[in-house]
């Protein structure tokens, strides 16, 4: 995002979309990052409202891609292009989008909300108490996603029924809900998911380090460890092993960025898994701890479906 300006051009068919579908949420929304997520959210607010202008910033070979898939109306490597957006979506990985935080007042001239998807978001929501008046931030996790990322697996309908995590700044006491927020609930209702709004960034960071980002480094430590151990064994590999190790896929340049700024929460979460680890080791001949940890598990497991219906 820092390579030179270049200008793709405009979707011929954007116009003849714009004569019908719902009056937008947002009339001119700007994706920075059109990876997986935001990738999905450009077809999805493409798809949801046609009349709405949609603009991409990203590397010039990522915006080809999604100006082919009709993703983007306009789309470009600047940010300036974005200059007159209503709805600003920091869709890169967590520091880039702090990064782009820092530099928002010098492109974007005008009012708008800003809000971002990051999977961390006390650093976030930090940084964007720096920003003018003018700008209203808040913060947002939709929990949707896939074990690949990139532009060339979004989809428009990957945030239907999911989670989207909102993270505004309370209201003073006394005084009515920030009624940008009811526009973005509205917005990412619209995309087809469920706002939930969460009103601290610490709470977010403490449960999804251990409901999203203690999975993912486990599965990625399980993969690698596994991987050395039965190399040239992989064909005796039964199904459990494969749908174990699914988000192995997942890109490290997405996690070191959510490592690094919920380090603290992982790092419990991570040890917690290994005293439970360490105490399996101890008693694999008793298997005392074998059993109290399988019974948990499977007591975990028949929560988690009746929450997931």
């Amino acid at each position: 995002m820092t390579e030179p300006s270049r200008r793709l051009p405009v979707l011929s068919e954007a116009d003849l979309a714009r004569a019908s579908g719902a009056a937008p949420v947002f009339e001119r929304i700007a994706v920075i990052g059109v990876g997986l997520v935001g990738g999905s959210i450009a077809l999805a607010a493409r798809k949801a409202w046609p009349a709405g202008l949609v603009i991409g910033v990203d590397r010039r070979e990522v915006l080809e891609q999604a100006m082919v898939r009709h993703a983007v109306d306009v789309a470009s490597h600047d940010p300036m292009i974005a200059s007159e957006a209503d709805l600003v979506i920091l869709a890169a990985p967590v520091l880039e989008n702090i990064r782009m935080i820092a530099e928002l007042p010098r492109w974007l001239p005008r009012d708008a909300v800003i809000t971002d998807v990051g999977a961390t978001k006390r650093a976030t929501v930090e940084a964007a108490r720096s920003l003018p008046g003018r700008f209203r931030f808040v913060g947002g996790h939709p929990l949707a996603g896939m074990p690949r990322g990139g532009f060339e697996h979004a989809r428009p309908d990957l945030f239907i029924n999911r989670p989207w995590v909102l993270t505004p700044d309370p209201p003073p006491q006394g005084e009515e809900p920030d009624p940008v927020l009811s526009r973005l609930s509205a917005f990412v209702e619209g995309l087809g998911a469920r706002p939930v709004v969460m009103p601290s960034p610490a709470e977010h960071d403490r449960l999804l380090a251990f409901l999203a980002q203690l999975p993912q480094l486990t599965v990625s430590a399980l993969a690698a460890v596994v991987g050395q151990g039965a190399s040239g064994g992989l064909h005796l590999a039964g199904r459990g092993l494969s749908d174990t190790t699914r988000l192995a896929a997942s890109p490290a340049s997405t996690w070191r960025d959510v490592c690094a700024t919920n380090a603290d929460a992982i790092a419990i979460a991570l040890d917690r898994l290994i005293e439970v680890l360490a105490r399996m080791r101890a008693s694999l001949e008793s298997g005392e701890a074998i059993e109290s940890v399988f019974a948990a598990a499977n007591e975990f497991r028949s929560q988690l479906e009746t929450e997931q219906g």
